[in-house]
């Protein structure tokens, strides 16, 4: 059986703001330890609130009754839908250094389906529209494949085997996985951060571009920012995330390459660190 609850004041009208809409809500003045203000199910119902879980957000109509859409944050530029283009400068460049004496390597596109064809010609055209590729004569050139995703999707990767033969390695060091495990000890809660198309946040030294090349059924193009599948962009791209967080890390953040964790010790602290990493 619930409690009673002796209520006080009543305010309403009270205009609530929902993203660029206002709407109308009734509030009773409580005691409430942890929230400013609760929206019940009534509120809820009146305005036919909607939790769209998959796409992380929520459906509501106004007034009139045209529905409009609601994604919460206070840090909007973070999580866009998608990454707007290329990424700025950053002190972390990626450098492909070849071996003494390398030569070019130029392979033949691999055969592909009519349906791989056609997405084929539709990734280009996306990597082309962001900046991420471009047209290219330059003498090396892998094949391409594409990869099967959790989703289903398929990626578009680049076969760099002979590319990254000739490659000199980079040996900036990889955390290792247990030592990551023990800095979270004492640890209950957690916000785990999954960087989108991580690779594609940090460019390619421009004297390197060349040696991205790939061939198509399309076209010759080539990389301006990190693809996926050259041996050395996984520590540059940990290199570049330890320069971020260097300040948080191993006392509130782990980071294994794009993946981020955040782990604060107890609760009162897990938003002020969230709010930090994600600036």
């Amino acid at each position: 059986m619930g409690l009673e609850v002796e209520l006080e004041k009543g305010y309403g009208p009270c205009s609530v703001l929902i993203g660029e809409k206002t709407l109308d809500a009734t509030l009773v003045q409580l005691e409430m330890a942890n929230f400013d203000v609760i929206l019940g199910m009534d509120w809820l119902a009146r305005y036919s609130a909607n939790l769209l879980c998959v796409e992380k957000k929520l459906t509501f109509k106004d007034k009139e009754g045209v529905e409009f859409n609601f994604s919460g944050t206070k840090l909007p530029h973070v999580f866009p839908e998608e990454l707007p283009g290329l990424p700025p400068d950053r002190a972390t460049e990626f450098v492909i250094d070849l071996i003494p004496r390398a030569a070019p390597v130029s392979k033949a596109p691999y055969p592909m389906a009519p349906t791989k064809l056609k997405e084929l010609k539709v990734q280009l055209q996306e990597l082309l529209d962001k900046g991420y590729i471009r047209p290219s004569i330059s003498p090396w050139g892998a094949p391409v494949l594409f990869v099967k995703k959790k989703d289903g999707s398929v990626r578009l990767c680049i076969d760099y085997r002979e590319l990254n033969k000739l490659t000199i390695k980079n040996r900036y060091p990889l955390p290792r996985i247990d030592d990551l495990f023990d800095q979270l000890q004492g640890a209950k809660v957690f916000s785990k951060i999954d960087l989108r198309s991580g690779y594609h946040q940090l460019k390619i030294k421009d004297g390197d571009i060349p040696k991205t090349a790939f061939r198509t059924r399309y076209g010759h193009y080539e990389f301006s920012v990190i693809s996926f599948g050259l041996t050395n962009a996984p520590v540059t791209f940990m290199e570049l995330m330890n320069r971020v967080f260097h300040d948080m890390l191993d006392m509130s953040v782990i980071v294994f390459i794009d993946d981020i964790l955040v782990y604060p010790k107890d609760k009162e602290t897990h938003v002020m660190n969230l709010r930090a990493a994600l600036q």
